[in-house]
Order: C-alpha cells, then sequence, then structure tokens
C-alpha cells in the first residue's frame, strides 16, 4: 500500500517554503488535506469518520512530516483532535464532522475554568499553541472544573480537570505564534471569554470512557501521543538527513590534501552512515512494537502497561535518534544550512521547534 503518492509529496513539497514565508499552510495544502481525508483519518465510521488501523496513520504522518513539518505537524495534531470524537456523544461527534472542512484543533494545557451552570459550564480561559489554528472549525481544551467558585475534587482530592470541544463561534485566536520553525502551522493561543456550553461538550479521554468501541477508541492517550509525535520529528529528521548528504556530497575538503569531495572523507561518511543507521534501527524496532501492540488491541486485548511504557521509550530513543542524526550532521553542511531561504535550514528549524514539544524532551 502507498502511504503517501508521489504526486501529493510534489504538491506538498512545491508549496511548502512559501507557506514557512506566509506563516500558514499554502491554499493548496489546505485543499490536500480535506480531499485526502486527512483530519477524519482517526474518528470513528460511525459518525462520518475512516478509523483507519493507526499504524497506518503514525506512517502516512511520518511520510508527510518527511515531506514538510508544518504540513505533517498540523495534520498530526488536528487528526490527533479528530481522535476525540470516538469519546463525544455520537449526536455531537456527528454534528461536529458534518461541519464543512471539519478541523479540530486545540492545547492540552488546563489554562481555564469551567464552572457548573444549570446543565452545563460557563467557561473561561485562554490556552496557548492550537496547531492549525485558522482552519479549526471547532477547538478542544483542558479545564479545571469549579462549582460556586469552588474547585470540584476528584477521589484522590486532587482539583478535577475536564476536556471540551467548543465551536469556532465562541473561540477568539490569539495570533502569537512566532516559533523559528513550523512557521506554517499558525499554532496560535486562543481564548474563551464567559461562553457556556452543554455538558455534552465535556468528556473524558479514557478507553473506559470511550463512546465508541473500535481499537482506535481502547488505545490509551499517552501510547497514541508518543506515537504520532515521535514519527512527525523522526520524519523531519530524515528529510535532514537526505539534504545533508546532498549538501555534503557538493563541498569539498579545503584543508585535505587532494581537496576531495567531503563525502569521500572517511570519517565524514562513517559519520553519515552512522546517522542512518540510527534511524533505521530504531524505526524498524518501534513499527514492530507498534505493529504488534495494535493487532494485540484488534483481537480484543488491552494495551498493558509494561507495553505502553515500551512505546513511550522507543517513542523517546528514536527522537534522541534523531537529534543525533540533524545536530551531528549539521556542522558538515555549509553555510547553506545557515541560509533561513534554503530548504535544509527550514527542515532544521521545524525539527528543533517540533522536538521541543513537553512529552519529546529528554528524560533525565
Amino acid at each position: 500500500m502507498t502511504i503517501l503518492s508521489s504526486r501529493d509529496a510534489a504538491r506538498i513539497d512545491h508549496y511548502a517554503a512559501a507557506a514557512d514565508t506566509d506563516g500558514w499552510l499554502h491554499p493548496v495544502h489546505q485543499a490536500l488535506i480535506h480531499h485526502r481525508g486527512w483530519l477524519r483519518m482517526l474518528a470513528p465510521r460511525a459518525v462520518g469518520g475512516e478509523e483507519r488501523p493507526l499504524p497506518d496513520v503514525v506512517r502516512l504522518e511520518e511520510a508527510i512530516a518527511r515531506v514538510d513539518g508544518s504540513v505533517g505537524w498540523t495534520v498530526t495534531l488536528c487528526a490527533g483532535a479528530g481522535w476525540f470524537a470516538g469519546f463525544l456523544p455520537p449526536h455531537l461527534a456527528r454534528a461536529i464532522l458534518a461541519t464543512p472542512r471539519a478541523c479540530l484543533a486545540g492545547s492540552g494545557a488546563p489554562t481555564g475554568y469551567a464552572d457548573r451552570e444549570g446543565d452545563g459550564w460557563r467557561v473561561e480561559g485562554e490556552w496557548d499553541y492550537a496547531s492549525g489554528a485558522p482552519m479549526a472549525t471547532h477547538f478542544t481544551f483542558n479545564a479545571f472544573l469549579r462549582a460556586d467558585g469552588r474547585p470540584l475534587l476528584d477521589a484522590d482530592g486532587q482539583p478535577r480537570i475536564q476536556a471540551f470541544v467548543v465551536p469556532k463561534a465562541i473561540v477568539e485566536i490569539v495570533p502569537r505564534w512566532r516559533s523559528i520553525g513550523l512557521r506554517a502551522t499558525a499554532s496560535h493561543a486562543y481564548r474563551v471569554r464567559g461562553a457556556w456550553v452543554h455538558a455534552d461538550h465535556g468528556f473524558v479521554i479514557d478507553p473506559a470512557a470511550a463512546r465508541e468501541q473500535g481499537p482506535l477508541y481502547r488505545f490509551p492517550f499517552l501510547p497514541f501521543a508518543f506515537v504520532t509525535l515521535a514519527a512527525n520529528v523522526a520524519g523531519m529528521a530524515s528529510h535532514f538527513v537526505d539534504l545533508a548528504h546532498a549538501c555534503i556530497a557538493r563541498r569539498r575538503n579545503r584543508f585535505g590534501a587532494r581537496n576531495e569531495l567531503l563525502i569521500d572523507v572517511p570519517a565524514v561518511r562513517a559519520v553519515l552512515d552512522d546517522a542512518r543507521g540510527r534511524l533505521d534501527d530504531v524505526r524498524a524496532r518501534f513499527y514492530a512494537l507498534l505493529d504488534a501492540t495494535w493487532a494485540d488491541v484488534v483481537a480484543g486485548a488491552d494495551v498493558a502497561d509494561e507495553q505502553a511504557a515500551q512505546m513511550q521509550a522507543l517513542a523517546q530513543e528514536w527522537v534522541a535518534a534523531s537529534r543525533h542524526a540533524v545536530d551531528t550532521l549539521y556542522p558538515y553542511c555549509g553555510l547553506v544550512a545557515a541560509s533561513a531561504d534554503s530548504a535544509i535550514n527550514r527542515v532544521w528549524r521545524d525539527f528543533h521547534t517540533a522536538s521541543q514539544h513537553a512529552l519529546l524532551l529528554p528524560q533525565s
């Protein structure tokens, strides 16, 4: 099965530089994303989604990110928010996915409040980093729950946090995404000012609370997040390695006795081969574990804590190998890699922005 067609890859690549300059995905990118149904691929079929197998989705997201980080990241984050449809009341999920060019964007940080009011909640707050915000038709967020001005507590006495989904109509986008990379994701902040939403708009992301019973919705959130994000970062790293190879192949070793091409210097070739080898090794083990775990879930098993921990560890290892590859090869690429107009610099910036995601930071 072709994960990403060469024609779609060419379209993504052709407009990537312009999107980076403009700070938002090119209209061709947006049209392609919607036409291919990439934002619906993790939503339940019963409510208008495609419910694709998770390993297929992760491979596609890696492939897109290997062409352009901003498109890959936006697809991954917005399709991931679409996965939440499996945890919503079916009537609400169906209505959301029936929205023309439906797109969910959001943030996981609980930087807002929801106060109980009648059969719903009065929401107030501001959230950062909603990748794909300009094309979102709905936004998701986490909020602390309160009643009569006092925090609602869980069984352990801790403040309760709940996820919500709301329509764009009650959301104000705050345009302050100014990162060095992933510029075209337009991952702006957003706020809700005292809007009321029905209780149906609140949901819990937990297999035990899923409204749909397919294997996608029995897959725990943290392993889901780790595998999708790591695949993006690794895709960007592989793109960088490809471009670094081309840069090194054009450069000459000016200080060598024979003025040979830099790529023909054994020590440099060894560095390049080592970077590729590490990425390929972890990638193979990552997908072997993901495929095996998915097969177990499809057969009716739950994801065991040990499997979840292994997936998280392999995701972190893949990101670490990606950092090693990018940071080791960059010094060999010359000034072209430092030029803001070059493709390799854009990929370098995208990689170093994506790899700063809180889940992917090195574990001490």
